[in-house]
């Protein structure tokens, strides 16, 4: 396509302006050819006629399309041209707040002139190990290709830093040497790196100055190489300066500065040692007070001496050179301000005793008389005579600014050559990087031999960079094999040789130097004839005759010849020089001058005869008489072109990488953009040039694949073929006819300039007709949604309308029916109201009418009931009267009757008895009468006793009866009584009712007044209850008002103290995690420290080539709480031997030899030799301890810091003491056991054990203090950033109070006190966490760091005494071995028979002895005698049943013994007895199995001593995880090792006990240190090693651990020993297991996680790739081998199964997992942040979508509860932020209440590379992001850019008991533990 085509309407284009370089236009109408006018409208809106040149007929150049700019490759810009780059930069710059920028090859930074987050430790980090292309362009980006290639292609480097004044070139360079120093860090302890970082204070001192254009302007170019070994680690530096400008010495210009050192002297005066400088301010000087700007803004001078002085300390420079160089700079000052005094036009002469002068004498250490005579002539020599000349007062100042500038730049030279030779290399140099900062091309109004010089070196180095980006071009065309035509660029080669080839500049200059009359003019004149009107880059000013001008590759530039001869001959009188040699006081001054005739520029700034470290020095041959001084008269042009041409040697065998830093204005503004002074600054520093030469060829560079994956939309099905290729070339060959406009490379795709903006401006169109198709769709689709919602509204309407008119009818219907009942009820009530009114009135009549007659009748019966009564009482008495008389007379009249009758028998009776006949007749019935009578009698008898009864029951009867009738009686009576008395009380009734009939007349009457005052009452009343009613309601109004408020502000105060709960919870638990993370982290470093000696000490090992015999020291296996219990020392194998076998039983032991004896007495001889060696030593040690814990204490207290180290020196202190303690345990209990001779001999056990704990102490005190030191430089290194926290007590009265407590008790009563003490302040405590458990635990932790604090004076007096005691006892028993030694030698000599006497009578005089010390010992305390003898006899009676038990157990087995061989002896006679001889024979016996009977375990298993390293080998050192893992159950290791830990707790063997764990901890140790990279090998581990810490736990015997046992496990707990203490050392093994477990995952998974998360496209086609430039990024389509999302998931799957099958805690696979996703989360986050290109909406749906996925893992593996989430959630937000709207304040409101889990920084930064991939997402607005930066001004969070992706979120283990019983665990055979048994 031709390029005419592209200039269609609406396409805009840049046209020139004079104030902005550039404007954008945009075409009112497409351009025809021949049109010589373009229709352009601006921007602002105003519309423009521009016109074509008619000459060159060129359009104005294309602007990008908006999608390509601001991109991170200027090279990818489709039209590369100047406008185009100016705007690229200008936006990065002004709207991302982007500092650099790549083109090409090139890093252009523009200097910010603000402080910018982005070079930090975490910058460094995450730039470490990535592609150039693959993060935003930053110069660590750039140090990093070049320490890649260095290491890749074994090929020195060089970065090339250049750029104006002002522009940041000494930043940039300093940042990219502290690149270098992090990450490869140095080869030995010597910290290389640190002092190739403090040069950079010292050079920036003494070479640095403040301009108008810059307040730290480098005044001296410097090339720094920093050397590296073959591991590529940093091992020195060296430095070349170049051209330092002296000048500056003694003239600054308005508004400017000397070199920062004067400054910083003068601000430093008052120090004391400083006194005899006799400094002052700077304005007394005249060397500083010429510019009138003595002050820098926010720069302190006093402290940056005090950096310098530091810096020059770290070099090595001592404090007397240091203060030999501050004598000389200050002899400058003071010789500035020396005077002249004019005798005549000729001479001058200085003022007597001038006071300047004479200061100036006695700081250099010179005569006065000679110094001020030299000062005012000169020695002029001839051929024959030599001449002093006096000078004239002009001259004489010129030669003091002359001194003073050469005295300066030697001092220079001096100060660079120490700092090379601190820096210098120990080791042979590998390869090196080159950090060349120099100055960039210049141009002002007077430029003068300085500007000359700048500007040749800027041509040298351009023509370089010409050739380098040639040839890359031309690399790159041959490897992809397209044709390629010779690129024209610009040689400036004509212009090189115009200053430096024969004639030339510099020639003719060094000509005229040499010119007896030389001078400016005449050298003016002869360049005019050579060059005038000769050379096309020479030109003369027109107005005058002392300048020249140079065409330069950047511009022209005018020279002023003035000066040049005098500036290149830099002269200076050689008498002066002599005189300040001759100083003898002062001996640096001297070392200035005296090499001054050897090296090449004595008098430049550049410190000759230096040499890159990779080269070689040539040494020049022995000069001849006279040569010197021809070497001394070089010129400063002839010297800086030597040293231009080493460079460029240096360079051009190096691969160099060029950083060009651009100024962006002229004013020092933060972020403020001058348009002008950035094209000069571009088009100075060959970044357009690099624009030039890739625009000529093939800027447009594309992968197959990228190119098919951004163009598949303008692609057909049909067309996509299989092969990716072929499909991109048919598609061209379709879309761009020119087949000269692109070209098709191995593996990439060529275009011309423009071409891929035609390219996406076809894509572009075929979108937006795509997008037309789909809103017309779309439109139409919501536009019929549209017309349903409406006509469903209108029949919603009309229904509604229609309901209404009927519930209106309705409600009329039903307001008549409503009426007509009101009606008739009304009616009703009015007519039931008139009949209950007249029913009432009848009523009321009729019951008056029928109340009297009823009265009446009532009167009528009363009288009637009276009446009868009367008559009845009457008739009756009358009837009672009737009836007694009545009786009477019946009485009386019977009474007679009977009388008479009685009297009538009588008589006859009387007859008859006077009768005989009668009694016989009588008589003879009579016996028969009286037998019945008789009977009668009987029967009457029964018949009376029945009667009797019936009459006893009938008068019980009666009697009841009776009382009965009696009751009715009386009650009759009172019924008669009260009827009489309600008689009466009617009476009274009826006289009462007529009373009250008169009352109620008159009631009636009072009722009426009552009721007319009641109406008038009720009416007031009505109206004050209206009153108060309104009142009240007013008032209830305000009380619900108050109440409402009371409650808001109650719920208020409430909420802000729940609020300050949750906060002071969440900040007690951040301090708890702190001091939790902060230990961790100590241990960590620990670890580090631990692995790293063990490497020294297997180095050593390996370069001794004969180990000494002896005593070896195990892996130190102490953690930073309890590491007296992890030391442990063991015999080697060879030594182990004699060992046991001198413990086996005396009989089996053979005579001993002599010549043994002997020589074993010579080796004791030599080892007490040695011991004493090692004694002196230690005590020089201790020394020099105590000396260093003296000056410790001279600090200021740092609290923090100094309770970990006053801790950590306790716990060494301790252990040291009972390490002591146990090896004097060890002697006493070998030399005073058995007295035998033979056992105190030289090499029995007991001197060997001597001899080797003496050689063990003093090797592990030795190694004690070099982890102390070690420890200490680690934590006095971090106890800046611990600031020491408020806490509730007084810290002194607490120190005072612990320090009176002597014992462990007390200490833990008073903490115990101290917690109920704060417990009991509910206003702090009452509502933290339920009852302040949290705070409590946390102030308890705090409070027992001050304890233990406390008690570290009293443990240090304990130790020392101790160790003292112990000294002396190890003198004692030395003197006791030379006894026993003698006693031994005696002994020999004796026979056989004498030696038992002799050694009983030796055994009782030694016991006398030491029962006399111990008298005369305590002759003065009886009491302590008296206990001395008590212990004595006590320790001899235990000896003695010792020994009875030892004599009843071998009489036993004696018995036994002889029981069972002569069982054997019977069985072997009796089966020879049956056997015949010839049936002895082999025969092969067939197996039979014999059942075991079934035994009761007790869970403990068995082992012998020596078996103990077997045990440890075969079950932790040579275990292969995976086996156990599948076949055996979970942590079967630790609960056999637990088991054996139980047998010898059963045995109470404490030393058992000590040393398998102490092997068991050394074991698993040494397996992670040799497969520490193994996931499954360290997952294992940390499963077994917390499982074992449980079952210490579980059965410990403590409460609190007991409580989910079984009784069988509760009988399994520990019996005699409290392991408390080893379970902190192996909860701090598994703290160090944690967290090599998770830096090996982080491993694993870190080559995955960008690639997976970032940039692999798991939904296909949501993102485009962009173009990209030179430096190309990695495809985000997934090829094989790139990682993925399912690749990140697989991995995940494989750690967690692998977890599981170790039987790991689920507790502990949680935090493993949430540290994981944090690794992921904190990852990806923070190369989102550092990649432009991955900031943007699509990116952030893919993101979404990735961590969608994890968290479908998450809830897959039921684990959404570990927090896992939560710690993805800074980079959730990240997503949310690229999708939502950013736009409106309503926007701005919503993004800063959702992403609350970002920092400021973070979000801003989001903001700022938020890149569109299409044309149909817009950018972020700059005012946008400036309301995002308003509304979080107030948000408090860290000002970090990055996350720290090395966190480790602190560890803690739960207890989870195991309910495995352990005497039903089986060991299987596969172990190899045959050798231990169940108990």
């Amino acid at each position: 396509m031709a390029a005419s085509e592209l200039y269609t309407k609406y396409a805009r284009v840049w046209i020139p302006d004079p104030e902005e370089v550039w404007k954008s236009a945009e075409l009112l109408k497409d351009y025809k050819p021949g049109d010589k006018v373009l229709q352009l409208r601006l921007e602002e809106g105003k519309d423009l006629e521009y016109c074509l040149d008619t000459k060159t007929k060129e359009l104005p150049p294309l602007r990008n399309p908006d999608i390509l700019v601001g991109e991170n490759d200027l090279t990818a810009l489709s039209y590369l041209h100047e406008p185009a780059v100016l705007h690229n930069l200008k936006v990065r710059f002004i709207d991302s707040k982007l500092i650099y920028t790549y083109c090409g090859i090139v890093l252009v930074a523009i200097n910010p002139y603000e402080q910018l987050p982005i070079y930090g430790e975490d910058i460094i980090n995450a730039y470490s190990g990535q592609n150039m292309g693959d993060m935003d362009p930053h110069i660590f980006a750039v140090a990093e290709e070049a320490y890649k290639q260095m290491a890749r292609d074994e090929r020195n480097q060089s970065i090339i830093v250049s750029g104006e004044s002002g522009a940041g070139k000494t930043v940039s360079a300093k940042y990219a040497m502290r690149y270098f120093a992090t990450v490869s860090g140095s080869a030995s302890e010597a910290n290389v790196e640190e002092k190739v970082l403090a040069s950079n204070p010292i050079m920036e001192s003494i070479g640095n100055a403040k301009t108008t254009r810059n307040d730290n302007s480098s005044r001296f170019g410097k090339y720094i190489e920093i050397g590296f070994d073959k591991r590529y680690r940093i091992i020195g530096a060296n430095m070349r300066t170049y051209l330092l400008e002296k000048s500056r010495v003694v003239f600054q210009a308005e508004e400017e500065r000397n070199y920062h050192i004067f400054y910083q002297l003068c601000a430093s005066a008052a120090l004391p040692e400083f006194k005899t400088l006799r400094l002052g301010n700077a304005n007394y000087f005249h060397y500083t007070k010429q510019g009138g700007s003595p002050v820098i803004d926010g720069v302190d001078d006093a402290k940056e001496m005090v950096n310098t002085r530091q810096a020059c300390t770290l070099l090595g420079i001592s404090d007397s050179y240091q203060m030999g160089i501050f004598r000389i700079l200050a002899g400058i000052l003071h010789l500035g301000n020396v005077e002249f005094a004019s005798r005549d036009s000729d001479s001058c002469t200085v003022p007597p005793k001038h006071e300047p002068l004479t200061i100036f004498c006695d700081l250099m250490g010179v005569e006065y008389e000679e110094m001020a005579h030299w000062l005012c002539h000169r020695k002029l020599a001839t051929a024959t005579e030599t001449y002093i000349k006096p000078i004239s007062k002009l001259h004489a100042i010129n030669a003091r600014d002359a001194l003073a500038k050469h005295i300066y730049a030697n001092l220079f030279n001096w100060i660079v050559d120490h700092v090379n030779k601190a820096l210098h290399a120990t080791v042979k140099q590998h390869s090196f990087i080159g950090v060349l900062d120099i100055y960039g091309f210049e141009t002002f109004e007077i430029n003068s031999f300085e500007q000359f010089c700048i500007n040749y070196a800027n041509e040298k180095l351009q023509q370089q960079f010409n050739m380098h980006v040639f040839k890359l071009e031309q690399e790159e065309y041959m490897k992809e094999q397209i044709p390629w035509t010779l690129i024209d660029f610009y040689d400036n080669q004509p212009c090189i040789n115009l200053i430096e080839a024969k004639m030339g500049v510099l020639d003719l200059l060094d000509e005229e130097c040499k010119m007896p009359k030389g001078s400016d003019d005449s050298w003016a004149q002869k360049l005019y004839n050579t060059h005038l009107n000769k050379c096309a880059l020479f030109e003369k000013p027109r107005l005058s005759n002392k300048a020249f001008i140079i065409k330069h590759f950047a511009d022209k530039v005018e020279y002023q010849c003035e000066g040049f001869l005098e500036k290149n001959k830099d002269t200076v009188y050689e008498e002066q020089i002599k005189v300040l040699k001759s100083s003898k006081k002062f001996k640096l001054l001297p070392e200035l001058f005296q090499d001054e005739e050897k090296v090449l520029s004595p008098t430049s700034a550049t410190p000759s005869g230096r040499v890159p470290l990779s080269r070689t020095a040539v040494k020049p041959a022995k000069a001849r008489p006279g040569q010197a001084s021809k070497e001394h008269k070089k010129t400063v042009g002839h010297q800086f072109r030597n040293s231009l041409h080493l460079l460029m040697e240096t360079l051009n065998a190096t691969t160099p990488h060029y950083v060009r830093c651009i100024k962006p204005n002229d004013f020092k503004f933060p972020f403020t953009f001058d348009e002008k002074r950035a094209v000069q600054q571009l088009r100075a520093c060959g970044v357009l040039e690099t624009i030039r030469i890739s625009a000529a060829g093939f800027p447009s560079r594309w992968t197959y694949q990228e190119f098919f994956s951004r163009y598949r939309v303008l692609m057909k099905q049909r067309d996509v073929l299989g092969d990716r290729k072929q499909t991109c070339k048919n598609v061209l060959e379709k879309l761009i006819k020119d087949k000269d406009k692109y070209q098709f490379g191995k593996t990439k795709i060529f275009f011309r300039a423009g071409q891929v903006a035609y390219l996406e401006k076809i894509r572009a169109d075929k979108l937006r007709a795509a997008c037309i198709r789909i809103q017309k769709t779309i439109r139409g689709w919501l536009m019929r949604k549209k017309y349903m919602r409406m006509r469903k509204a209108a029949i919603t309407i009309q229904r509604h309308v229609r309901g209404y008119q009927a519930r209106c009818y309705a409600k009329f219907l039903r307001r008549t029916r409503a009426a007509i009942t009101i009606q008739k009820f009304q009616r009703m009530y009015v007519v039931r109201k008139r009949y209950q009114c007249m029913r009432a009135t009848t009523i009321a009549l009729q019951a008056l009418l029928r109340g009297y007659m009823v009265r009446n009748k009532y009167q009528m019966m009363l009288r009637e009931h009276k009446t009868v009564i009367i008559q009845k009482h009457v008739r009756g008495w009358l009837a009672r009267v009737h009836y007694r008389r009545t009786l009477k007379a019946i009485v009386y009249l019977q009474c007679c009757y009977r009388r008479m009758m009685a009297k009538r028998e009588l008589k006859k009776l009387k007859i008859e008895a006077r009768s005989v006949e009668r009694y016989k007749k009588l008589h003879i019935g009579l016996e028969n009468k009286i037998v019945q009578l008789q009977r009668k009698i009987d029967e009457q008898n029964k018949e009376y006793k029945s009667l009797l009864e019936k009459m006893s029951n009938l008068e019980i009867t009666y009697s009841t009866e009776t009382e009965k009738l009696r009751n009715d009686v009386e009650r009759l009576r009172m019924s008669e009584e009260e009827a009489k008395n309600a008689t009466n009380r009617v009476i009274s009734l009826q006289e009462e009712i007529a009373k009250l009939r008169k009352e109620l007349h008159q009631t009636q009457s009072e009722k009426k007044t009552i009721e007319e005052w009641a109406d008038k009452y009720k009416h007031d009343t009505e109206q004050l209850v209206s009153e108060l009613k309104e009142q009240n309601t007013l008032l209830k109004t305000e009380k619900e008002e108050l109440n409402r408020r009371i409650h808001d502000q109650a719920r208020e105060i409430t909420e802000s103290m729940e609020r300050k709960l949750v906060e002071e919870t969440k900040q007690l638990e951040l301090d708890l995690n702190d001091e939790r993370l902060r230990y961790q982290n100590l241990l960590n470093e620990f670890s580090r420290l631990e692995e790293r000696y063990d490497d020294l000490k297997d180095e050593m090992n390996l370069m001794v080539s004969i180990p000494k015999p002896g005593h070896k020291r195990t892996d130190s296996t102490h953690s930073s709480n309890e590491s007296e219990y992890t030391f442990s020392s063991e015999i080697t194998e060879a030594e182990d031997l004699p060992v046991r076998m001198e413990q086996e039983p005396s009989e089996k032991k053979a005579p001993l030899d002599m010549s043994l004896f002997l020589k074993l007495q010579k080796r004791v001889t030599e080892l007490e030799q040695e011991k004493q060696s090692l004694q002196d030593e230690l005590d020089r040690k201790e020394e020099q301890a105590l000396r260093a814990k003296a000056k410790e204490e001279e600090r200021p207290p740092i609290r923090g810091a100094e309770l970990e180290y006053e801790s950590l020196k306790r716990q060494e202190l301790e252990s040291e003491n009972k390490k002591l303690k146990n090896e004097l345990n060890e002697l006493q209990k070998a030399l005073t056991e058995t007295r035998a001779p033979e056992v105190t001999a030289p090499g029995a056990p007991a001197y060997r054990v001597l001899l080797d704990q003496l050689t063990s102490v003093s090797e592990e005190l030795e190694v004690r203090k070099e982890e102390v030191l070690i420890l200490r430089s680690q934590l006095v290194s971090q106890k800046e950033a611990i600031q020491p926290k408020n806490t509730m007590t007084d810290a002194t009265l607490l120190l005072e109070d612990v320090q009176k407590m002597k014992d462990k008790g007390e200490i833990a009563q008073a903490y115990i006190g101290l917690k109920e003490t704060n417990r009991q302040s509910p206003q702090d405590y009452h509502m933290l966490n339920e009852d302040g458990e949290l705070w409590l635990a946390y102030e308890g932790l705090k409070q027992a760091n001050r304890l233990l604090e406390s008690q570290l004076q009293s443990q240090k007096k304990s130790h020392e005494n101790e160790l003292e005691s112990l000294r002396g006892e190890i003198q004692s028993l030395k003197e006791e071995n030379n006894r026993q030694q003698q006693l031994l030698a005696q002994n020999l000599q004796l026979p056989p028979e004498a030696r038992i006497e002799a050694s009983l009578q030796h055994e009782i005089t030694r016991l006398t002895n030491e029962n006399l010390f111990y008298e005369e010992l305590y002759a003065d305390d009886p009491k302590k005698y008296q206990l001395y003898r008590i212990s004595l006899y006590k320790r001899m009676i235990d000896l003695m049943e010792q020994l009875e038990k030892q004599d009843k157990t071998v009489r036993k087995l004696k018995k036994q013994l002889k029981v069972f061989a002569k069982k054997i002896g019977e069985l072997e006679v009796g089966q020879m007895e049956n056997i015949s001889p010839g049936q002895i024979i082999d025969e092969p016996i067939r197996p039979v199995n014999i059942p075991r009977k079934e035994k009761d375990f007790q869970g403990m298993l068995e082992y012998k001593k020596e078996d103990e390293q077997k045990l440890v080998k075969n079950l932790i050192l040579e275990l292969k995880p995976r086996g156990v893992a599948v076949n055996l159950i979970p942590g079967l290791p630790a609960y056999i090792l637990f088991m054996c830990v139980r047998h010898a707790d059963y045995l109470n063997d404490d030393q058992k006990v000590r040393s398998l764990l102490t092997s068991t901890i050394n074991g698993i140790k040494k397996v992670l240190k040799k497969r520490g990279d193994d996931f499954e090998t360290v997952s294992f581990w940390l499963s077994n090693t917390c499982r074992f810490l449980h079952c210490l736990k579980q059965y410990s015997g403590e409460e609190g651990f007991m409580k989910h046992n079984t009784p069988r496990q509760n009988e399994h707990c520990l019996t005699n020993f409290d392991l408390a203490e080893y379970r902190q050392v192996l909860s701090d093994l598994a703290i160090q297991i944690y967290q090599q477990l998770v830096r090996v995952l982080e491993n694993i998974l870190q080559p995955m996680i960008v690639s997976g998360m970032l940039e692999h496209e798991t939904i296909q086609g949501v993102s485009g790739v962009k173009p990209t430039g030179l430096r190309k990024r990695t495809s985000s389509i997934a090829d094989e081998g790139t990682y993925t999302l399912d690749s990140i998931i697989r991995q995940l799957n494989s750690f967690h199964s692998v977890m599981c099958q170790h039987g790991m805690d689920p507790e502990l696979i949680k935090q493993v997992v949430k540290q994981m996703f944090y690794i992921i989360g904190a990852v990806t986050l923070n190369n989102l942040l550092l990649r432009k290109d991955m900031c943007s909406w699509s990116k952030g749906m893919q993101i979404r979508y990735n961590v969608s996925q994890l968290e479908e893992w998450l809830r897959d593996k039921n684990l959404m509860n570990s927090g896992a989430k939560e710690t993805l959630e800074p980079l959730i937000q990240a997503a949310q932020l690229l999708q939502v709207k950013k736009k409106t304040d309503e926007d701005a409101e919503a993004i800063c209440s959702m992403c609350n889990a970002l920092t400021t920084a973070q979000i801003v930064k989001v903001l700022n590379l938020y890149t569109p991939v299409n044309e149909f997402e817009e950018r972020v607005l700059v005012s946008f992001i400036r309301t995002i930066q308003v509304r979080l001004r107030d948000r408090k969070d860290s000002p970090q850019l990055l996350m720290d992706a090395k966190h480790i979120f602190p560890v803690t283990f739960p207890f989870n008991p195991s309910s495995l019983a352990l005497e039903t665990i089986q060991i299987p055979a596969s172990l190899g533990l045959g050798f231990i048994s169940r108990v």
